[in-house]
């Protein structure tokens, strides 16, 4: 489910579950965050490159997973996964995520985690939480420091998908490239960075963490209980009878 591979002092690990559009389920959440952790206390790796292998970068949670369990246990699964992407920022190595195909609800969010993120202008990206009952339970943080409030508010309503040129202008990825390229590219900012002095890139990391996190594990807290909530709504009754959540 999580494949790596090399290139130099710049690692790249790729999402590998194209048959369900490289979903977040709970063993793949896993093995991501024990790539990521494995890879940051690894002197040969400088920077870390993280996409999916085609089609998609990550169409967020596995609803078929999440449709066997409860409200309260489908918070405690997306618990876990707010933690491995907000831990993102507090790696010392930096990471580069890499979106082609799409960047739905989670995936859209683990993107922008990531300390720069480079989209192939053609890419899909979408929160569609909130049209089908809930708030996003976590990682609301990294989108507001990419691009402030009320752009966030906008995004998190999710009335359109916008593609990857639009995310990039928008502030939510740093580079938008031509179709099939996002992942050259980011191995090419991977590399530039990797030639730069470990110690104080390091430390730039660390000087801004506190301004890409901020209060995340208080907002990711409050987004969960919210999103508990919002699983009563009628809205959202009907999406998770949909999935046969139990409530």
């Amino acid at each position: 489910m999580i494949e790596v591979t090399r290139r130099g002092v710049v690692a790249v690990i790729t999402i590998s579950r194209p048959e369900r559009r490289n979903a977040l389920g709970s063993e793949t959440t896993r093995a991501l965050r024990d790539a990521l952790r494995q890879l940051d206390r690894d002197s040969g790796c400088s920077v870390i490159v993280l996409t999916g292998a085609p089609p998609a970068f990550c169409a967020g949670s596995d609803l078929k997973e999440l449709g066997g369990l409860s409200v309260e246990q489908m918070r405690d699964h997306e618990a876990v996964t707010a933690e491995v992407a907000r831990g993102i920022g507090y790696l010392d190595k930096p990471v580069v995520a890499a979106v082609e195909g799409y960047a739905l609800g989670g995936g859209f969010i683990l993107a922008t985690c990531c300390d720069v993120v480079v989209t192939s202008n053609e890419a899909r990206w979408h929160l569609p939480e909130v049209k089908i009952g809930w708030l996003p339970p976590w990682g609301l943080q990294s989108l507001l420091a990419r691009v402030g409030p009320s752009r966030a508010r906008l995004l998190t309503w999710g009335p359109e998908p916008i593609d990857g040129a639009e995310a990039h202008r928008l502030g939510v990825a740093d580079y938008a490239v031509p179709q099939g390229s996002a992942l050259e590219k980011a191995v090419a900012v991977a590399q530039s960075l990797a030639s730069l002095p470990r110690e104080a890139v390091a430390s730039t990391k660390r000087i801004f963490a506190p301004f890409a996190t901020g209060a995340a594990e208080t907002l990711d807290a409050e987004a969960s209980r919210v999103f508990g909530e919002n699983c009563r709504s009628e809205a959202a009754q009907a999406t998770l009878e949909r999935f046969k959540v139990k409530s």
